[in-house]
C-alpha cells in the first residue's frame, strides 16, 4: 500500500481548483467556484467547488467529495490509482509499504508485468503501422473490416509478425526477464527455445480501468490455420479474466453519463460500436458473467443491457449469470441481434442511428425472456413445467433488496399469469426461497419481549406530515455534525472551545439535580436516527482528545470514505451570503439558514402554533455561531427528554405500587417542566422526536 508519508505529500500539494479545472470550466463565484457538473447533463451550473474546504458538491445530482474522490468518480479509478495519478501530476515519488516480503515480491512482479505489457503493446502497434508486413496484412485486414485508423489507434490495436521470434528477440535485447515474458503469455517455450506466441495475429490490448495494459487478445488471420481463433493472456498477478471487461477503460465515462452499460461478447463488437459513436459498451470476452464483472458494471450503472447473437448459442450465453446479476441489484435487459448477425456486423449493416433505435425497441425483460425460453423447452411435459416454476421462483427470490420489493411483486404477478398458476402459490414459493436464505436474520428479529422496548417505534404511515417530521430530524442531526466540524475549535468561554462545551453539556443544568441525572449528550448514539452522524462525532472526539485539531479539510480526506462523504455533504451549502451583507446593518436580521422552499408552509404552521406536535426553530435573525450551538444543544436536550418521557409513560402503564406511581408521576411532571422551559428559550413548538 502507498505509505502515509507519500499520501501526506500528495495532500500537501493538491490544488482542487487546478485539478478539477483540467476537466471542467470553473468560474469564480464569491469564495467558491461554479461549473457544469461532469456527472450529469445540465444546462445551468450547479457544481460548486470550495477551495477553502477543498471539497466539491453538485446540487443537481448530489455528487460530492474531495480531489481524490473526484478523480475516482470521473476517471473510475480505485483509491490507490487516484493517488498514483495525483503523484504523477505533482512529480511525487511513490513509496509503498508491505506487510510481508511475499506481498512486496508480488507487487514488484505485477509492476514488471505492466512494464512488459506496455512494451509489447508499443511493439505491436509500431509493427502494424510502420512495417510492410503489418500494413499489408494487419492494417489492410482491419480496414477491410471497416475500422478507421483513429479508432485503431484509440484502442491501440496491433499486429504480431509471422516471424517465429520477432518480439522475443526485441524483448530479450531490452533485457526483460525470460521468466516474466513466459508469464505474460507473449512468449512460449518450444523445445527449449523461446518463440512468439501470437504470430500472424491482430492484437487487442486489454486495459484496466486506469488504462494500464493487463494482457492481450490475439485474433488469427489465416482461416486455414488449425489454431484457435483467439488466444488470450494466461492468468497471472494482473490478468484475472473473471474480473475484466474489455473496453471498460474507454467506456467508463460514457456508461456513467448514459446510466446504462451495453454488454457484448467480442472485442470487435466493442470497437465497431465505439466507432459508430456508441461508447457505453464493454465485452465479456465470451465467458459466463462473473460476480466480479457484474460489480464492475454496477460501479458505473445499475442498468445492464446484454446484446448477443440471436442463435441458440447466443441465447444460452445471455442467460448465464442472470441470478448473479439480480443479486447484485442490476436492472437487466436483453437484445438479440437478428439474421445470424452479431453487433459488429449489424451496426455496420444498418448504421449507428438504426442500431440504437433497434436496441431501444427490442429490449426484452430478462426474467420474462428466461421464462419464455424455459417454457418452450419444457413443452407439454408437466414434470419439466414444474421445474420451470421452481426455477422462476428461485430466480425472483434473488431480487432481495428492499427498494426492489415492488419489482419483485410485479414479476410474481406476470410470471403467474404466463405459467397459468395461482399467484398466491407462486408468492409462497418465492417466500420459501427467501426464508431459506435469511432464516438467521429472521430469528434475530423475532423477539418482541417487553425488555426490548424501544420508546420510538417504527412509523409505517408515511404521510406528508410524517415525512416532514423525519425531514426535520435529518436536518437537525446533520446540523449537530456540521457545527462540530465548522465551529468545534472556535472559542466558547474561559479558554474552552465549542467542542469542549458541547461534549460536556449536561441534560439538566440545575444544581439541585442529582449527579446521576447529569447525562452527557452529544456522544449518546441512541439519540440519533441517522447512525452516520454519531460516527463523525465520535471520530471528531477521538481526534480532538489527541490534539489533532480536526477540521473540515481533515475529514474531507479521511481514510474512511464514509466519514469523508458525510463531512462533505454536511458542510457544503448551495448558497453563500453576499459580502455586502456584512456591511449592512440589516445583516443581523438575516436568517443564515436557507430552508427548502417546499417545506415553507410546514414551518410556518409550526411556528404559528397551528400544529403543536412539531418543532421548528424560529431563528432570531442572527449569524452568531454561539446561537447555532445553543440551538442544536436545545434540540438534543428536548429529544433526550422526550425519550425519557416515553419511557416513563411506558413504566406507568405497568402494574405499580402507589409509592412507585407517585415517583413516576413526579418524574413526569419534572420532565414536562424541563421540556417547556427549554422550548420557551427559542420559541419552539414540541414535536415527537
Amino acid at each position: 500500500m502507498i505509505s502515509q508519508n507519500t499520501i501526506q505529500q500528495i495532500l500537501g500539494r493538491i490544488d482542487i481548483i487546478s485539478v478539477i479545472g483540467d476537466f471542467i470550466k470553473l468560474k469564480k463565484r464569491g469564495a467558491s467556484y461554479l461549473g457544469l457538473c461532469p456527472f450529469h447533463n445540465e444546462k445551468t451550473p450547479s457544481f460548486t467547488v470550495s477551495p477553502a474546504k477543498e471539497i466539491y458538491k453538485c446540487f443537481g445530482c448530489g455528487r460530492s467529495g474531495n480531489t481524490i474522490s473526484f478523480i475516482m468518480e470521473h476517471e473510475k479509478y480505485s483509491y490507490v490509482d487516484a493517488l498514483k495519478w495525483l503523484a504523477n501530476r505533482y512529480n511525487i515519488e511513490i513509496e509503498e509499504t508491505f506487510a510481508t516480503d511475499e506481498q512486496r515480491q508480488q507487487q514488484q512482479s505485477a509492476d514488471s508485468l505492466y512494464i512488459i505489457n506496455n512494451f509489447a503493446q508499443e511493439f505491436f502497434s509500431k509493427t502494424l503501422f510502420e512495417t510492410e508486413e503489418g500494413q499489408d496484412i494487419g492494417l489492410s485486414y482491419l480496414k477491410e473490416r471497416g475500422f478507421r485508423e483513429d479508432v485503431i489507434k484509440k484502442f491501440k490495436l496491433g499486429y504480431s509478425p509471422e516471424q517465429r521470434d520477432a518480439f522475443t528477440k526485441e524483448a530479450i535485447a531490452k533485457q526483460y526477464s525470460q521468466e516474466l515474458l513466459l508469464k505474460t503469455g507473449l512468449v512460449v517455450n518450444r523445445n527449449d527455445q523461446l518463440i512468439d506466441n501470437y504470430r500472424s495475429r491482430i492484437i487487442f490490448p486489454i486495459h484496466n480501468t486506469s488504462g494500464k495494459v493487463l494482457g492481450f487478445g490475439a485474433r488469427v488471420l489465416k482461416t486455414t490455420d488449425k489454431a484457435p481463433k483467439y488466444i488470450n493472456t494466461p492468468e497471472n498477478e494482473i490478468y484475472v479474466k473473471s474480473k475484466i471487461l474489455y473496453g471498460s477503460y474507454f467506456a467508463r465515462q460514457a456508461i456513467d453519463k448514459a446510466d446504462e452499460c451495453l454488454l457484448v461478447e467480442g472485442y470487435t463488437d466493442v470497437v465497431s460500436l465505439h466507432q459508430a459513436g456508441i461508447e457505453n459498451v464493454v465485452a465479456s470476452g465470451g465467458t459466463s458473467l462473473t460476480q466480479e464483472q457484474l460489480r464492475l458494471v454496477r460501479k458505473y450503472s445499475n442498468n445492464l443491457t446484454i446484446i448477443y447473437d440471436g442463435d441458440a448459442a447466443g441465447i444460452k450465453a445471455a442467460l448465464r449469470g442472470l441470478d448473479l446479476a439480480l443479486e447484485e441489484g442490476l436492472n437487466v435487459k436483453l437484445v438479440l441481434i437478428p439474421d445470424k448477425e452479431d453487433p459488429d456486423s449489424y451496426v455496420n449493416k444498418v448504421g449507428a442511428a438504426a442500431f440504437i433505435q433497434f436496441i431501444q425497441k427490442n429490449k426484452k425483460d430478462f426474467i420474462l425472456f428466461q421464462l419464455e425460453v424455459a417454457l418452450k423447452d419444457a413443452g407439454t411435459d408437466s414434470t419439466r413445467k414444474a421445474e420451470v416454476v421452481n426455477r422462476m421462483a428461485e430466480t425472483i427470490s434473488k431480487i432481495n433488496k428492499a427498494e426492489d420489493f415492488t419489482k419483485q411483486q410485479d414479476y410474481i404477478k406476470q410470471c403467474s399469469e404466463i405459467l397459468k398458476i395461482d399467484e398466491n402459490g407462486l408468492h409462497a414459493l418465492v417466500n420459501k426461497f427467501i426464508r431459506e436464505r435469511i432464516v438467521t436474520q429472521e430469528r434475530k428479529f423475532s423477539s418482541t419481549e417487553d425488555n426490548n422496548f424501544v420508546p420510538e417505534p417504527a412509523r409505517t404511515d408515511w404521510s406528508d406530515e410524517t415525512f416532514n417530521v423525519l425531514f426535520m430530524k435529518e436536518l437537525q442531526e446533520r446540523a449537530i455534525a456540521r457545527i462540530i466540524l465548522e465551529y468545534g475549535l472556535k472559542p466558547w468561554s474561559d479558554g474552552t472551545t465549542v467542542f469542549d462545551y458541547m461534549s460536556n453539556a449536561k441534560l439538566f443544568e440545575d444544581k439541585d439535580i442529582p449527579d446521576d441525572k447529569n447525562i452527557s449528550l452529544i456522544l449518546e448514539e441512541e439519540l440519533y436516527d441517522n447512525k452516520r452522524v454519531p460516527l463523525i462525532i465520535n471520530e471528531y472526539a477521538f481526534m480532538y482528545k489527541r490534539g489533532l485539531n480536526p477540521t473540515v479539510k481533515e475529514f474531507a480526506y479521511h481514510e474512511n470514505n464514509e466519514l469523508a462523504i458525510l463531512a462533505i455533504e454536511t458542510t457544503n451549502h448551495p448558497y453563500e451570503l453576499s459580502p455586502r451583507w456584512s456591511q449592512d446593518e440589516m445583516a443581523t436580521k438575516v436568517n443564515r439558514r436557507i430552508w427548502d422552499l417546499n417545506y415553507k408552509d410546514f414551518f410556518d404552521e409550526a411556528i404559528n402554533g397551528k400544529d403543536s406536535d412539531k418543532v421548528v426553530y424560529h431563528h432570531e435573525l442572527d449569524d452568531n455561531y454561539k446561537d447555532d450551538v445553543n440551538d442544536v444543544m436545545i434540540y438534543l436536550k428536548l429529544k433526550k427528554i422526550k425519550r425519557l418521557i416515553l419511557t416513563n409513560e411506558h413504566d406507568m402503564k405497568k402494574t405499580q405500587t402507589p409509592e412507585d406511581m407517585r415517583t413516576l408521576i413526579e418524574a413526569h411532571n419534572f420532565l414536562k417542566g424541563q421540556q417547556m422551559a427549554l422550548a420557551s428559550k427559542k420559541h419552539i413548538a414540541i414535536y415527537p422526536f
